[in-house]
């Protein structure tokens, strides 16, 4: 995980000296909308995705582009499991931008840029720049912008009667959880890894109530809060309780959150956009500082996510 400075690529790890050895997560930049009527409207064929099956961020982007339908609207293209020296790169020149990495597409759209490179990353063809690299919002531009080109019938994921729940669940989960598991394995002294995986594990405390005698966390079906968290919890015991030290209790301890995580595996669609093997060994594989010999772990066993 690299960065660029002025539009020059530097391969450069997290600085956690500043931040008493806690990892701060740097925002994206990017931040346009697709909006009807807008310069960057929603039109089958304009815009290119790109993506790692690795990074739960864009996991739950893939999931929506595939459960909408919207294959044949948003083109898409996938980045290599390991991130090294490079940072994120194609197995082969991306075939609509004609670049080797993802800071190259970053250059692109602003020479020069400075900041963190990251996925996903929408591209937009007409105007040749990039529109938004921001996951939570790319999701509800797919759900709401692209809904006239949905070619498979869903319940919005962001409804105007939920979306005041919705919204407090994601600002917890977040912090606590999706962005908790980082904040544990990033951490670079004792007493910063003990404050972040306490309060995930009290933040997994409280979705494992929320879900008691009910199936998804806000309505009756899921929403982007039920995506949201599904992308974490997926990943959590093969790689996060083990690689992130992670390890005060499994998923799969915690009997509504393992069905939860189950039932939304097994929604028509998830698997295809799933990789549980880059999964693995983009996290064993990456983190140098973290897993220095990048053994990739065998386990666990009796995993349903396969």
């Amino acid at each position: 995980m690299g960065r660029l400075v002025d539009g020059v690529w530097r391969d450069e790890w997290y600085d956690t000296s500043k931040t008493g050895g806690s990892f701060a997560r740097t925002t994206a930049v990017f931040r346009d909308d697709v909006t009807p009527g807008g310069r960057f409207a929603p039109e089958a064929g304009r815009y290119h995705l790109v993506i790692a099956d690795a990074c739960p961020w864009c996991h739950r982007v893939a999931i929506a582009r595939e459960l909408f339908g919207l294959q044949d609207v948003i083109t898409m293209n996938r980045v290599q499991p390991l991130m090294l020296e490079q940072g994120w790169v194609f197995a082969e020149p991306d075939p609509v931008l004609g670049v080797e990495t993802a800071w190259q597409i970053y250059t692109k759209a602003a020479p020069h840029y400075s900041g963190r490179v990251t996925v996903p990353i929408l591209w937009d063809r007409e105007h040749g720049t990039i529109v938004n690299n921001e996951s939570s919002e790319l999701i509800r531009m797919l759900d709401g912008a692209f809904r006239p080109l949905h070619t498979r019938e869903q319940p919005s994921w962001y409804p105007e009667d939920h979306r005041e729940a919705i919204d407090g669940v994601n600002t917890w989960v977040y912090d606590q959880i999706n962005n908790g598991v980082y904040k544990s394995g990033f951490a670079t002294t004792q007493e910063a890894y003990e404050a972040a995986v306490t309060e995930l594990f009290v933040a997994l405390d409280r979705a494992e109530a929320l879900l008691q005698g009910r199936e998804y966390l806000v309505a009756d079906w899921p929403t982007e809060a039920d995506w949201r968290l599904f992308v974490t919890l997926l990943r959590f015991d093969a790689v996060y309780h083990g690689h992130f030290k992670c390890n005060l209790r499994r998923i799969v301890d915690y009997p509504n959150l393992q069905a939860f995580t189950e039932r939304l595996w097994n929604v028509p669609g998830v698997r295809e956009v799933t990789d549980m093997t880059s999964i693995k060994l983009h996290y064993y594989g990456s983190h140098k500082t973290v897993n220095p010999t990048g053994i990739v772990a065998m386990g666990p066993a009796d995993s349903p996510f396969r």
